[in-house]
């Protein structure tokens, strides 16, 4: 049975019907529908459309038919409805009659779609939210136990100055908190209610939009029924942010891949999060990672797939925005799974800190500090810069970190060098020396150690976890 017809004499084709049918997509969607009826029926109510006993019984018996499929939603696939908004109001009219007929007055499954997908969106939203507070948590508790870890900072993937490994892990809490923070506002913008936009004219009946969006949750009603039907900007949104945070995860990945090789061996992945070789039974592979790199590639198709979708469409509602639901579903479930997954990589992270030392010093990290010494005692920068090159040069050629060099090595390339040079070119001090807001002094990253913390609790009290 369909809800559409009286209009039609023949059947639909077989395949036809299987292909335009969503069902198998949006039935994830039933608890947001229920939300949505419950709403529309209250505000029939209160038009004075149903009566207070019609009311009631609509409003029990979609309770009813949520429970029914609560705990396995995959029931409602055994229907040949063609999508969940038709589903839910052929088992309400099943149950209640020509009682159940009178629940679509005023409404069409334009605005009911848009809807049920906000509802869900902001759901997802909070979803995210508490995975990417629960990342940052863990990414601070590994900064504590390592504020006394120097590992060499990289760029071009060549070492380049030394910082604490503490430094590493909250230049990833920086990236999640701008994620968190594209996610609330993306939250205040999707606030808006659909609901009452009818097809795409608006509605014929009285119906009180403002109070029928607080009854679902929305800040608002949105202002324009043909815009509100079309308006597929808040996916497009959502799945920018999830594809940037993507990135920061891969970037993530992909610097713990590059820490964990046999190369480097700065860290150690927990078994529980790497697997092993069919041939090579040395191998310890850092999958976990690679497949969070290789996922990001599924989060940016799907945010093209929906852009690609909506370019040429004219207003209003076009079938081709059914097709918008499986890349937004499709999408934050990655996404979501990939934050829990990295949270779960970092919680079973061991540093070799012994060893990221040893190759912060023979890597010449503390070279900018020798250049910075010699500007001290008068030289020109550019001067120093060629000095202290050409002193790493030396070094190189002898098989030594500059720590390992005399003092005659240096007074070769500088006069001016005198014993005090050690102490400034050993890495705690190169460290202690970057003390300026942000930068990889111990005491600076203790400060953002403590922020961090300050910042979680106070997410966590937002969103309520």
């Amino acid at each position: 049975m369909t809800l559409w017809g009286g209009r039609f004499i023949k059947k639909q084709d077989k395949f036809f019907k299987e292909f335009n049918n969503s069902l198998k997509i949006d039935f994830i969607l039933i608890k947001y529908d229920i939300q949505g009826s419950i709403a529309w029926s209250k505000i029939l109510l209160d038009s004075k459309i149903i009566t207070h006993e019609e009311q009631r019984k609509i409003e029990t018996t979609l309770n009813l038919i949520f429970r029914e499929v609560k705990n396995d939603p995959k029931k409602i696939l055994l229907s040949d409805s063609e999508d969940i908004h038709s589903w839910v109001e052929k088992r309400l009219i099943y149950i209640l009659g020509d009682i159940g007929k009178k629940i679509h007055t005023g409404r069409s499954r334009n605005d009911q779609v848009a809807t049920d997908l906000k509802l869900w969106c902001k759901k997802a939203i909070i979803t995210v939210q508490k995975k990417i507070i629960n990342f940052q948590e863990s990414l601070i508790n590994l900064a504590e136990k390592n504020i006394s870890s120097i590992i060499s900072g990289y760029t071009h993937l060549q070492k380049a100055q030394p910082i604490i490994f503490s430094h590493w892990c909250l230049a990833y809490f920086e990236m999640l908190k701008r994620d968190f923070s594209r996610l609330k506002d993306c939250l205040q913008r999707l606030n808006v209610s659909p609901l009452g936009s009818g097809a795409l004219a608006g509605t014929g009946w009285k119906i009180n939009r403002k109070k029928l969006a607080l009854y679902m949750g929305f800040s608002k009603s949105s202002n324009n029924s043909l815009d509100s039907v079309s308006d597929r900007d808040y996916i497009v949104e959502l799945l920018s942010i999830a594809s940037i945070s993507m990135m920061h995860l891969s970037r993530f990945s992909e610097d713990l891949i590059f820490f964990n090789s046999g190369e480097c061996n700065f860290i150690e992945l927990s078994d529980a999060v790497t697997s092993g070789s069919s041939l090579m039974p040395q191998k310890k592979n850092p999958d976990s990672l690679e497949l969070i790199r290789g996922k990001t590639g599924k989060v940016y198709g799907d945010l093209l797939n929906i852009l690609v979708i909506l370019k040429g469409l004219p207003l209003a509602y076009n079938k081709d925005m059914q097709e918008d639901k499986e890349c937004l579903f499709s999408a934050l479930k990655v996404w979501i799974n990939c934050l829990k997954m990295s949270r779960i990589v970092i919680l079973g992270i061991k540093l070799n800190s012994k060893i990221c030392r040893e190759a912060s010093e023979k890597g010449y990290s503390n070279s900018t500090d020798l250049a910075d010494y010699l500007v001290e005692k008068g030289v020109s920068f550019r001067d120093a810069h060629k000095i202290s090159g050409k002193i790493v040069l030396y070094a190189i050629k002898n098989n030594k970190s500059l720590l390992q060099l005399t003092l005659k090595d240096f007074k070769k390339f500088c006069s001016i060098i005198d014993d005090n040079i050690y102490q400034n070119i050993n890495l705690e001090s190169c460290l202690n020396k970057r003390n300026s807001h942000g930068g990889t002094s111990q005491k600076q990253v203790l400060k953002s150690i403590a922020y961090a913390q300050k910042y979680v609790l106070r997410k966590r009290k937002e969103i309520k976890i």
